[in-house]
Formats: structure tokens, C-alpha cells, sequence
């Protein structure tokens, strides 16, 4: 049985699609492509099993429609699987109706947060053959093609299907399988240069892991991966470091990006950073990975530098408690100012990330974190940050706060609106274009001569020069979406 996997055209005047490794969506007129962590394991795992497997990620390879269509014909996959979020649900279920007017025979399987959290929703409003529900895509879609190709009786667990006229639901999704029995990811399946992208990350090649799923804090009321993980799982250090060798080995990768939401800390940390010490691969690469203020202590920071760690994600979301609190954040203010003044301390790099647009918060609310950004990456205590607009996402607490309280500027089903470009939620005293402009204005920061003064002390090579080249034209495209809103 052969599995086309990846991404179809999503095409707009908006800009870019970024739907890959992204925890919220948006349209960019200076892209990066992120590697899909999960796809690229479901990817592998089919292959392993024995199925040809065909990788099209036809966003990051500027695969046009047309172009699909002939790839289909020529190839004559028995299964399509990809991914969707909120912002563009809509148009796929016109590309699934599409593909399925042309391909009857070709099964079409949805997968994502968005469907996760509404399944029985595009069953009705596409030709789909499935959704498939929950955050181990990998493991469930091999279930599922398992079934499709008859190697198994009873259809997993999560997915929802077509029983005649009807939807059908096979039953909950179940995170049932440790991390450690997948295959490393298959680079050239996958093809891994598409990736190379990335404004974040300074070493060159290098390459997106995944140590956990999701994030072991797992409560902030945004976040929509909590929903695909409920349940926070880590790969063993032994798993994590021996895919680290692969890749120095064949691809002399110079960084790796964690990608778990939150890594993982105490014990597993301290043996990890110790297994890159003793390995020697502190020598060879750097890392770099999300983490939570409030999560570490000095020595902790400390270490990790020791251990070749190299930027740190963080985030920030407001300078105001009260949001902190409404959040569910469980962290203060003080700590935000604690991590980045320890993760300095020990030579590491800061990014920080922040909202904007919270339904409770005032004008002034707002300012307040754009002030307290300014004041962190201009005293040298942050090295880069991001700033989104909030987006409450179908299945997540904040949503159906928002439902409950009727914050939602227009029709909740909208989606196609929720992709940053306006705010949904109606906030105290702030018209909906000063919040964009909140935004926009937060990245100004990169271009005030304090920060600029900071950053060129920290210059140290060619490649260091050319790295921040490419952060500002980055912090241009950015400044150019928002005065697109």
C-alpha cells in the first residue's frame, strides 16, 4: 500500500501558511519552514512497517495545485494523510472534496488540533475517509493503514469514520505507547534540506527532535497541545542522546531544536546534560529547546551551558500577574526576571515569547509588556523575542471562556479568522487595529539603538554577522505583516 504524507497546497494572498511544528498559526511574507516533527516520525514508522511512503510538503516545496494533482496521478497513493489547523480547516475541506471528486478511490485521512478537538465537524463538511484524533499521529496513523490494508481486524481506537451514511467514532484516542519504540526519523524520506530555514537557530545543518510530548506543565489556558497531550511522555536520555550521535554521525548536524513544549527538568535534565558532557557531543553540537521560568535554578543554568546548550525559549505572554494568574501560567512576574537574569549569567541565549490582545487586559496592560520586553532586551537580559496576537483555539479552556463570555468579535466559526491577523476577542478599551499595532511595535524594539549596541557586542565571528543579518530581515517581514493588518 502506498501513503502520501506531508502537506497539500495552501495558497493565499495573506502570505505564506506556516502549518508545520507550529502551536499557533500564521500567514508570513518571509517564511521559515519548520520540520514536522510527528509527521516526519509517522512518516518513518509506515516505512519501517513496510509501506511505500511518499513525503510532499507542498508549502515548504512550492508545490502549486496543478502540480499536486499530476504528482496524485502519477503516483496513485492508496492514502493521503496531512495536516490542518483552524485558519485554513475551510480550505481543506474544499481540497479534500476536491481530490476525492478526482481520486473516489484514494482514502483521505485529517489529522491535527483542530480536528481533535471537532471531529464529527469535517466528517460533515468534507468527503474525508477519516479523522484521526489525538497527538500520536505516528503510532495511530499505522494503526490505521494496518486496518485499511486488512493486517488487522478492528479498527483502532480515535479515529471517525463512515459506516454507510453515518459518522462513526471507533472510541477515545489513547496515548498508549512509550516514546522510546519509535524509529529515529527517516532525513532523506522526509528531505530534511527543505527545512534549512530557521531564523532561530545558528548552526548549520541542523535539526528539530522531539525528547517529549507535549509539555509537562500542560495547563496554560492558549495552548491548544495539551488537547492532542494530555498526558506528558518522555523519551528515555539513552534514546534522546543515541539520535543526537546518528545525526552528528551522518550529517555532522552542528545544532539540535527540542521542540517539546516544555523540556523536560530535574533528574532527566541533569542526566541528559551529563550524557553530553560525557559523550563529548557538548564539543560538537549545540542545543537548544522551550523552557518554563519558574523551572530552573543557577546551577541548573549552569550546566547546561556546560552541556552545550544554546538558546532557551521562553514564554514570557504578559508582564501583568493578573493574566499570568488567568492563564494559569503558575509563574510570577519576578520569575520572568529571575530566569532571563540566571540564563544570562550562565552564557545562554533568551527568546522570549508574548501576547497581546487579552480580553481582560486594558491599553495600558499591553504597553506594560511591550515596556517590560524594552527593558529586558535592551539591558542585555534577552536576546530576541516574538509577539503574537492571542488566538483562542477550538478545544482549548480559553475558547470556551470565550464562548461563555461572549468575547468573540465575530462569529466564532469564522475560522479562517483566526490566523493573527486581527484579533478575535473583544478587550477593555482597546480597538481591535491597536492591538496589531501593540504588536508591530513590540518587534520595533529590535531596531532601537540600545538593543542594536547589545546585540553588536556579542559579535564575535563572520558567522555571527550573517547570523543577525538574517534576524533583521526576519524582524522586517514581521513588521511588514503587522502593518499588513
Amino acid at each position: 500500500m502506498k501513503i502520501l504524507i506531508g502537506y497539500p497546497p495552501t495558497e493565499s494572498e495573506k502570505g505564506v501558511a506556516l502549518l508545520s511544528q507550529n502551536r499557533q498559526f500564521q500567514w508570513f511574507s518571509n517564511p521559515s519552514y519548520l520540520f514536522p516533527v510527528i509527521l516526519g516520525s509517522a512518516a518513518t514508522l509506515l516505512k519501517k512497517e513496510g509501506y511505500e511512503v511518499l513525503w510532499v510538503d507542498s508549502i515548504a516545496e512550492k508545490v502549486s495545485f496543478g502540480d499536486f494533482i499530476k504528482k496524485i496521478e502519477k503516483e496513485k497513493p492508496d492514502v493521503f494523510a496531512f495536516e490542518t489547523k483552524t485558519p485554513v480547516i475551510k480550505q481543506h475541506w474544499k481540497t479534500i472534496n476536491l481530490l476525492k471528486e478526482k481520486f473516489p478511490d484514494m482514502k483521505i485521512v485529517l489529522l491535527g488540533d483542530h480536528v481533535t478537538s471537532f471531529p464529527e465537524e469535517s466528517m460533515k463538511n468534507s468527503k474525508a475517509d477519516f479523522v484521526l484524533r489525538g497527538g500520536d499521529f505516528d503510532f495511530g496513523l499505522l494503526d490505521l493503514c494496518n486496518w485499511i490494508s486488512g493486517k488487522t481486524k478492528k479498527i483502532p481506537t480515535g479515529i471517525y469514520y463512515r459506516k454507510g451514511n453515518k459518522i462513526v467514532s471507533s472510541g477515545e484516542f489513547a496515548l498508549k505507547h512509550g516514546l522510546d519504540e519509535l524509529p529515529f526519523i527517516d532525513r532523506e524520506l522526509t528531505k530534511w534540506k527543505l527545512y534549512e530555514k530557521e531564523y532561530n537557530l545558528q548552526g548549520k545543518p541542523f535539526f528539530y527532535i522531539m525528547s517529549g510530548r507535549d509539555c509537562w506543565w500542560g495547563k496554560c489556558k492558549f495552548c491548544a497541545w495539551p488537547t492532542l497531550f494530555p498526558r506528558f511522555r518522555v523519551r528515555s536520555v539513552e534514546n534522546v542522546l543515541d539520535e543526537i550521535g546518528m545525526l552528528i554521525k551522518r550529517y555532522n548536524v552542528k545544532e539540535i531544536f527540542d521542540d517539546s513544549g516544555t523540556l523536560m527538568t530535574g533528574k532527566w535534565l541533569k542526566d541528559l546534560c551529563e550524557g553530553l558532557i560525557k559523550r563529548g557531543y557538548n564539543k560538537k553540537i549545540k542545543y537548544s529547546c522551550n523552557m518554563r521560568f519558574g523551572a530552573l535554578k543557577q546551577e541548573e543554568f549552569d550546566l547546561m551551558k556546560k552541556a552545550g546548550f544554546r538558546l532557551l525559549k521562553f514564554g514570557l505572554e504578559s508582564a501583568n500577574q493578573k493574566t499570568l494568574d488567568r492563564l494559569n501560567k503558575g509563574i510570577k512576574v519576578e520569575d520572568i526576571l529571575n530566569g532571563c537574569r540566571m540564563a544570562k549569567k550562565a552564557g545562554l541565549t533568551v527568546h522570549l515569547t508574548m501576547i497581546v490582545g487579552y480580553p481582560w487586559e486594558t491599553k495600558e496592560d499591553a504597553i506594560r509588556t511591550f515596556e517590560l520586553a524594552k527593558k529586558l532586551m535592551q539591558s542585555g537580559k534577552a536576546d530576541l523575542l516574538q509577539a503574537t496576537v492571542l488566538v483562542p483555539y477550538p478545544g482549548t479552556p480559553l475558547w470556551k471562556e470565550a464562548k461563555e463570555n461572549n468575547w468573540f468579535l465575530f462569529d466564532s466559526l469564522d475560522y479562517e479568522r483566526y490566523d493573527m491577523r486581527e484579533p478575535v476577542l473583544r478587550t477593555e478599551g482597546c480597538e481591535a487595529k491597536e492591538i496589531a499595532a501593540i504588536c508591530g511595535k513590540i518587534y520595533t524594539i529590535f531596531l532601537t539603538p540600545q538593543y542594536i549596541f547589545q546585540r553588536a557586542r556579542n559579535i564575535k565571528s563572520w558567522n555571527d554577522f550573517k547570523f543577525n543579518l538574517e534576524g533583521v530581515k526576519a524582524v522586517f517581514g514581521h513588521l511588514k505583516d503587522f502593518f499588513n493588518k
